[in-house]
């Protein structure tokens, strides 16, 4: 139970840090995102990693592993992080959510080709509901300008498509191929070592952001954030900080079978969080609900295993013959 308590946590954190990354992005630039986002993983990973009295294992960690975790930090945190800004900037959280989600997708072609996993035909459904889900949005209701506070400071709402859903894809990937360079880091290493892992991975970003505000005129633009945007970064970032740690801890004491379908809740929790943040920004109606549920659905049947839906599911024996599908 406290696995499923700990994914619940992290699908409701993950939830809020897309609705205050939205909110941010909204008056600050994702470059002022980044300086904030991801600096600040350093010193709470630090923190985390001290307080479990687990420090000392970064000296167990091999060049190789250390090397894998610091490329997923700088694909994960940087450039993926930038798509998922860039796309929460253009079209919003909403809207953007279950394209990026395809990461899902990204992350088990990776395992069958590099890993020899088996693709079944649950994992096949799961992959055509998280690409008809997009597909299903994209004519979602938007907030009329009218409906936007005229005091609020605050820009209307107006959809870049081709923009938001290329940086979404953008992120997808990204977001796809870090889980599976952590899993090849972290081989062999308990819940300690995952968060030491954290620890590089945010430690070699926070690095590479250090690098990009030193192009002349980025680190001036950085320090020219606005209160609120500051204030909505620095949410964001503690956020998914938390959410990550939570999401450790989870898959340490919990099957992932378990612990990945509840994590997959932040996709309803995300609506909810941005109808009560930022409801004049944001995709709302019954084209974006569907997607989303669409969405929720294909993320979980990836993460099911075949026997256990049919041990809980008598179906006909050509059915179930279908369902045992596996290649290779």
């Amino acid at each position: 139970m406290l696995g499923v308590f700990l994914a619940a946590l992290s699908a409701a954190t993950f939830a809020f840090n897309n609705a205050s990354a939205r909110r941010g992005v909204l008056t600050g630039s994702v470059l002022q995102a980044l300086a904030i986002t991801v600096p600040i993983g350093v010193p709470l990973f630090l923190l985390a990693a001290l307080a479990s009295g687990q420090l000392g294992l970064l000296a167990s960690f091999s060049t190789e592993a250390i090397g894998l975790l610091a490329l997923a930090g700088v694909l994960h945190f940087v450039i993926g992080r930038y798509g998922n800004f860039r796309a929460a900037q253009a079209i919003g959280a909403n809207l953007s959510g279950p394209v990026i989600q395809l990461s899902l997708a990204v992350t088990l072609v990776l395992a069958i080709v590099v890993l020899k996993e088996t693709l079944t035909a649950l994992r096949v459904l799961g992959i055509g509901l998280l690409l008809a889900a997009p597909a299903l949005m994209r004519n979602a209701q938007v907030p009329s300008a009218d409906r936007a506070p005229p005091d609020s400071g605050l820009p209307n709402f107006v959809p870049r498509y081709v923009e938001g859903y290329l940086f979404s894809l953008v992120a997808a990937l990204l977001y796809g191929v870090s889980p599976f360079l952590i899993r090849l880091g972290l081989a062999g290493s308990d819940l300690g070592g995952g968060i030491v892992g954290g620890l590089i991975s945010y430690t070699a970003a926070a690095m590479v952001v250090a690098l990009l505000l030193l192009w002349p005129g980025q680190l001036r633009h950085a320090f020219a954030i606005s209160p609120a945007s500051l204030k909505w970064f620095t949410y964001s970032g503690v956020s998914v900080c938390i959410a990550q740690m939570f999401i450790y801890m989870a898959y340490a004491i919990a099957p992932i079978s378990v612990v990945t379908p509840i994590l997959q809740l932040h996709h309803v929790l995300r609506v909810v969080f941005a109808r009560l943040l930022n409801p004049h920004h944001e995709a709302f109606g019954g084209r974006m609900i569907l997607g989303t549920a669409l969405s929720l659905l294909g993320a979980v049947i990836l993460s099911l295993d075949t026997e256990l839906v049919l041990s809980i599911l008598p179906l006909p024996e050509p059915v179930a013959s279908i369902a045992r599908w596996q290649w290779p």
